[in-house]
């Protein structure tokens, strides 16, 4: 069936939703739609759905900065990527992203697990734990950056910080939409979106995409099926249910990219794929489940618990270069690139479980804003990867002029890890205010952990356990009501998966970072409104992660490092049509020991950089309403900047030149339901490399494209 054929299937079916779907007189506090035919004598209910780990105190009452990617920018950058919504936070950077098959990035210049995807949070539930593919956006709501490691509140996570992705909620109103979306390189998308209530306390929510998407890449694709499925149950006017369910199915070609010689990004062009199409697609699959039991206690308190299960899988072949010089026939002629032939088979099984008391004590002195709570998770990993590695220049591809399609080499174990992680934590939090404008926020986690990896190939089996303290203290002065400054000093650790070549597990994690900054949110410079906030941090971490390229495939630990940096984010109304959103970051990153690798036979020294991060990054969004010229719509104009990076940490010459993106977009409504929206992204078609896993896996950016999409709003 063609992709134009089920959009007009897809568009009979909702409107045959529509005309069942009888008028309802709920109101939702997500929607911000009314209906013209509801009786408004009517009493209309408001839903608040209750943020993990935040207790009652608001983000703009938290010492950390905190900057939100709201749904208006991802509809109006056309954006459908997790991934890609990132981009427009400066504190973010792209790292390696497993041959195109996960999201994976830094935040305040910290790698996680170059051979694994980055985690992150689903509603505070883990969420990147496991190989679940690329997170689609088609139910996302919102995603808050949470910097900085905030470890008594959030749990185990990088000191950079954790991103958690808020999704969307059941409404008692009916509404949703329906989008298709074509553009160059073959690239066609189907998503929908469509809530409402079934009773007076039943709603119910289900959103998704169907996607076929070709590349500017030979040979590659990525096909995606998502749905996402919801439902509330208000049990009493006290207590509410939430049942949240995920399912996505990912084929993709494996692509890692391609070479780099001599540091010249032009050795190839951006278009040519050095794998093998014969491997087909890697195939990824994920399930989840997300319930949500809410009690209001009373007035001040309340009381939260949650479970959440996960479980994903990936297996597909793959023909990746070579990367052991000695084994590269590249570094001989110039033209010969030896691979590897590989088949993956992972998966992941991920169990946890939350429970929250929070609310307000008022001793008459000092008023204590108090979150208890408790947190555990079961969690397994399997990692099985087969091989063929052969002699200098076999089972090779030219690279000025490939010829697909040979034989390929049959594959045997290199190595199968399966791991389980088991751990408990209890936390509390107080942020008390002592005056009208001074807070004092202290944070204390308890956290145990249990760790066992057995290695079939070489008969391994490593346990380990560990229990660690968090601290977290911080001081907020409210100068006025649009403006703060706060403090924070904090302390983390992150138990890492994986075993490094000889099957010996990585120790944890350690992390202590501090911040300054100052949070506005007022009428400023000639009484324009501007929102946003500045901070200054210095973090350390140890036991930091990086590629070994001798035994390619496995991580090895490069030592400590450090990240001291300044960040800027502020969102503001130049006029009462004209709109910006500015995000700055200025990184230094480095090495703060030196490391001699024996495996590798080089010396890292102290105060080298990081491999994918930058040491500049901007981005600006500007939007222009075009009612004033009597049309419902609006134009846009989007600008990032990333600076030269590392591009491979065992060879400091490879270096990733910095780059700029400039993007257009425009959204015109065509009657009251109908909208038409257009995008073109990389409008001065730079050439430029995304991230690096080395010169020879280097993966390149999306020259210039667009895109056009319909959206039927009901």
């Amino acid at each position: 069936m063609t992709f134009f054929a089920t959009t007009k299937r897809a568009i009979l079916f909702m409107s045959a939703l529509l005309t069942l779907t009888p008028n309802l007189t709920v109101l939702a506090g997500e929607s911000t739609q009314t209906n013209n035919n509801v009786d408004e004598s009517i009493e209309r209910l408001t839903i608040h759905y209750r943020q993990a780990y935040r207790g009652n105190v608001s983000s703009e009452q938290l010492p950390q900065a905190i900057s939100v990617l709201d749904q208006q920018l991802i509809n109006d950058a056309g954006l459908t990527r997790f991934q890609d919504v990132l981009d427009y936070s400066a504190s973010v950077a792209r790292q390696n992203n497993g041959g195109g098959l996960w999201d994976s990035f830094s935040l305040r210049g910290f790698p996680g697990n170059e051979n694994m995807p980055s985690g992150y949070l689903i509603n505070g539930f883990n969420g990147g734990r496991g190989f679940s593919g690329h997170r689609d956006l088609s139910n996302v709501a919102y995603v808050e950056i949470l910097k900085g490691p905030g470890s008594a509140l959030y749990g185990r996570s990088e000191p950079g910080g954790t991103v958690n992705i808020v999704t969307k909620k059941p409404q008692y109103q009916t509404s949703g939409y329906l989008k298709a979306t074509g553009g160059n390189f073959d690239q066609y998308r189907l998503e929908g979106d469509f809530t409402s209530g079934l009773t007076n306390a039943l709603a119910f929510r289900i959103n998704g995409a169907w996607q076929e998407y070709d590349s500017f890449r030979d040979h590659v694709f990525s096909d995606k099926k998502i749905v996402t499925p919801s439902v509330r149950w208000q049990l009493s006017d006290k207590a509410s249910l939430l049942y949240e369910v995920e399912y996505l199915k990912q084929e993709q070609l494996f692509d890692r990219g391609f070479i780099v010689l001599d540091n010249n990004i032009n050795t190839l062009p951006r278009s040519r794929y050095l794998g093998e199409p014969n491997d087909g697609p890697t195939v990824v699959k994920a399930m989840g489940h997300q319930l949500t039991y809410d009690y209001q206690l009373n007035d001040q308190w309340s009381f939260v618990a949650g479970y959440n299960y996960r479980d994903s899988s990936l297996k597909g072949f793959s023909s990746d270069a070579e990367l052991a010089k000695g084994r590269q026939s590249l570094f001989d002629d110039g033209r010969t690139l030896t691979r590897q032939h590989r088949y993956r088979d992972y998966s992941s099984a991920d169990n946890s479980v939350r429970l929250e008391l929070s609310g307000m004590v008022d001793t008459g002195v000092i008023n204590h804003n108090l979150l208890l709570g408790a947190d555990a998770y079961h969690y397994k990993l399997k990692t099985g990867l087969y091989r063929y590695r052969g002699k200098k220049g076999e089972y090779a591809i030219d690279i000025f002029d490939p010829q697909y399609g040979g034989p390929q080499p049959d594959v045997s174990l290199l190595y199968e890890d399966k791991e389980t992680q088991k751990a408990w934590g209890a936390y509390i939090q107080d942020q008390m205010d002592l005056t009208e404008q001074w807070k004092l926020h202290l944070g204390l986690r308890f956290d145990h952990y249990e760790q066992d990896i057995s290695e079939l190939v070489k008969d391994t089996l490593s346990e380990k356990t560990d229990s660690r303290v968090s601290p977290k203290i911080g001081l907020v002065y409210q100068w006025s009501n649009d403006l703060s400054f706060y403090a924070s000093y904090s302390e983390g650790f992150l138990p890492l998966s994986g075993t490094d070549y000889a099957g010996m597990p990585f120790d944890p994690e350690e992390s202590l970072s501090t911040e300054i900054g100052m949070k506005f949110n007022g009428h400023w410079l000639n009484q324009l409104p501007i929102n946003g906030s500045i901070a200054i941090f210095d973090a350390k971490k140890s036991n930091i992660l990086t590629s070994d390229p001798v035994n390619v495939g496995f991580s090895a630990t490069l030592g400590e490092a450090k990240s001291t940096g300044v960040e800027l984010d502020l969102a503001a109304d130049i006029s009462d049509y004209l709109q910006a959103q500015v995000s700055y970051a200025y990184l230094n990153t480095r090495t703060a020991n030196d490391t001699l690798n024996v495996d590798w036979g080089v010396l890292i020294p102290a105060g080298s950089p990081l491999v994918n991060v930058p040491e500049q990054t901007a981005s600006l969004v500007l939007k222009q309403d075009l009612n004033e010229f009597d049309i419902d719509g609006h134009i846009g104009l989007s600008w990032r900047y990333v600076d030269s990076r590392l591009g491979d940490s065992a060879m400091p010459s490879f270096e990733l030149p910095f780059y700029q993106l400039v993007g257009l977009f425009a959204n015109t409504y065509l009657n009251d339901n109908l909208s038409l929206g257009v995008n073109i992204d990389n409008l001065l078609d730079e050439v430029y490399i995304a991230n690096s896993y080395s010169a020879l896996w280097a993966v390149p950016g999306e020259p210039r494209n667009f895109k056009v999409s319909v959206k039927y709003e009901f």
